[in-house]
């Protein structure tokens, strides 16, 4: 998060439209956490579990998409500069590394407390 704020708040970039991907942010691991309530209940069938990956990935990417094209896109000037852009991005790949390591050290849930 430090390097999102960064991005929207030194004086050489001066623009809060990279925060946006906060929503992103909020949003990615909603789908896999309602496939894990829903699963348990539907028995062995994947395809929720297919579904709310696609829909993560799309966010994930997304999330990804956003500071780019808001860097590349007008014509007459960007809506923000390169490097807050690279900051967002390197800000995206923390976000998503902490939320996936969150994932996959609390899969189990067989497992008690003991492990740690």
């Amino acid at each position: 998060m430090t390097l999102v704020i960064l991005g929207c708040a030194l004086p050489n970039y001066a623009n809060w439209w990279p925060f946006f991907v906060v929503l992103f942010y909020l949003l990615s691991p909603l789908p896999t956490m309602l496939a894990r309530r829903y699963q348990d209940d539907m028995g062995s069938s994947n395809y929720c579990k297919e579904m709310a990956l696609f829909i993560t990935s799309g966010i994930v990417i997304s999330a990804f998409g956003l500071p780019l094209v808001l860097a590349h896109a007008p014509a007459t000037g960007p809506v923000i500069q390169w490097g807050a852009c690279i900051l967002t991005l390197f800000g995206n790949i923390v976000v998503f590394l902490t939320i996936l390591g969150f994932f996959i050290a609390f899969d189990n849930d067989d497992e008690g407390y003991s492990v740690w």
